[in-house]
């Protein structure tokens, strides 16, 4: 039997170009503007994960989007559209990942927030959240302030989705932990002053005072609040936890108290914790490739995102090929079956219901002491 040479070596090209299509993760981050702080780090982990997820060639895309939920939604038209994205990561602040997902829903393409995010029911679909939810770690806070006698709190934090989230559940759980809300101010992230706000948040005589902000726009009330010689505790959010946050911040942030991810003090954690293993080998990598002085969460939850991915795409590849609709749907499954995936912030069960999939695991308590982050016990 004769062969055709030309259309032999057609096929063989389809079959290797099929066979080691990559898998291209699209990723919009914000590495300028005033979320800078926390982008630079996410993008820091994309530039060292391997080129490959379940054994098959992976490109990552990386964009900025300036801190701009308009521009975060014109990467993620631009990453599905042209560059036929199969997934899409980012971005790393609250309003940013809300523009995103309105895309992810749109287009049936999964997206892996990097920024704690709550969404209604019917536009949760094509989303999951890689950190921690808002609720589960202020949960902490107020246990916290609970267990030290605060019985009234003031609470000052951004005017955006994520100071409300913020608000909403210490609202929520303050009540019933016998915690009176005695002040409820805001700020923009772009905000130079909050004197006004702290000066009203004072007036009410407030045991101790929870920052509603992150990365280094979080220090801005912790600064005026201690040049105004305030006494109380002063509690943050996880979305401050980072090198930046103490630069900026200085001796005002001193004995701020936050809920963070295990990460971040994973040396300090007991070898019983779930995540040291995973925590430990992958701060060896930031560290060995950035400095120890740039540590922080944010890094830990791109490479939590990376191995959500990496365990998805491996049942993916099961049913469908990379740069179709049919693996984007087969990605977007495989990540709600998800369950008991150990991570550097805690370990990961998808369900239909719940698209983060973290417990207390992944919640330890910090302090700032001496300029750098510690375990409270």
């Amino acid at each position: 039997m004769k062969f055709n040479s030309a259309l032999l070596a057609a096929l063989l090209l389809a079959f290797t170009s099929s066979a080691l299509a990559d898998i291209v993760v699209g990723v919009s981050v914000s590495t300028t503007g005033p979320g800078a702080s926390l982008g630079v780090h996410y993008r820091n982990t994309f530039n060292m994960l391997p080129k490959t997820l379940a054994g098959q060639p992976a490109k990552y895309i990386v964009l900025d989007d300036a801190s701009d939920p308009s521009i975060a939604v014109k990467n993620a038209r631009k990453l599905i559209t042209e560059d036929n994205a199969d997934i899409i990561l980012g971005s790393s602040s609250v309003p940013n990942n809300h523009a995103i997902a309105e895309v992810a829903s749109e287009q049936k393409v999964a997206q892996i927030a990097l920024a704690p995010m709550s969404l209604p029911p019917e536009k949760t679909t094509w989303t999951f959240v890689v950190p921690q939810s808002i609720p589960l770690m202020i949960e902490g806070v107020v246990k916290h302030m609970q267990a030290n006698g605060i019985k009234n709190v003031g609470y000052i934090g951004f005017n955006d989705p994520w100071g409300e989230g913020i608000y909403k559940a210490l609202n929520a759980l303050a009540g019933p932990a016998g915690i009176n809300i005695v002040a409820n101010e805001r700020y923009a992230r772009t905000d130079t002053s909050v004197e006004a706000q702290v000066l009203k948040i004072m007036m009410s005589k407030p045991d101790a005072v929870l920052i509603g902000g992150s990365g280094t726009p979080g220090a801005l009330p912790a600064i005026s609040l201690s040049s105004r010689g305030f006494k109380g505790a002063v509690y943050g959010s996880h979305g401050m936890v980072n090198p930046d946050f103490i630069r900026v911040g200085g001796k005002s942030v001193e004995g701020l108290i936050a809920p963070t991810g295990p990460l971040v003090v994973v040396e300090q954690l007991p070898d019983t914790n779930p995540v040291k293993t995973v925590a430990s080998s992958f701060v060896k990598s930031y560290d060995d490739a950035y400095g120890v002085q740039n540590r922080n969460a944010f890094a830990g939850y791109a490479y939590d995102a990376y191995l959500l991915v990496n365990k998805a795409a491996s049942e993916a590849l099961k049913n469908a090929k990379p740069g179709t609709p049919a693996f984007r749907l087969a990605l977007r499954d495989a990540l709600e079956k998800l369950h008991e995936v150990v991570g550097t912030h805690g370990v990961y069960s998808m369900t239909p219901k719940n698209h983060n999939g973290m417990d207390d695991r992944a919640r330890v308590m910090v302090k700032v002491e001496g300029g750098s982050w510690k375990l409270v016990q």
